[in-house]
């Protein structure tokens, strides 16, 4: 398992993840749910509609935690707008749930992914090990 599938995993398996952004000179920090590996890409998904795809438009860096068993990951990267339509179905097919929110034709759903992405996997027992993708 490469090291952008080992993120993806722990990111899935912990289900959700805290996503910080920046609001001026405000850091701002919500509860995500959304991951999806594709074509060696690592994508969230928001609305277009959400302060949280504003304030990733004005600073495309952003960091995320996951939490499990213990261990934490932090990704810290830039997001990259992908406006694909196979990309949208690809997210909705891996999280159906979404179908009740978000259509790949509604203008809306934004699918995002990292670049220049720097992961490390955290522990209180464990060095962390750092990986980039």
């Amino acid at each position: 398992m490469d090291a952008i599938e080992r993120v993806c995993k722990f990111i899935s398996e912990a289900e959700t993840y805290y996503l910080a952004t920046v609001e001026g000179d405000q850091p701002r920090v919500r509860p995500f749910g959304t991951i999806l590996l594709r074509d060696g890409k690592l994508y969230i998904e928001t609305g277009k509609v959400k302060n949280v795809s504003k304030q990733i438009a004005a600073n495309p860096k952003v960091e995320l935690c996951a939490f499990k068993d213990g261990k934490w990951l932090r990704v810290a990267g830039e997001l990259v707008n992908d406006d694909s339509r196979d990309v949208k179905v690809a997210m909705l097919e891996a999280m159906p749930s979404l179908k009740g929110m978000y259509s790949p034709d509604d203008g809306n759903m934004q699918m995002l992914y990292f670049k220049n992405a720097v992961a490390t996997f955290s522990s209180f027992t464990e060095a962390p090990e750092e990986v980039r993708f």
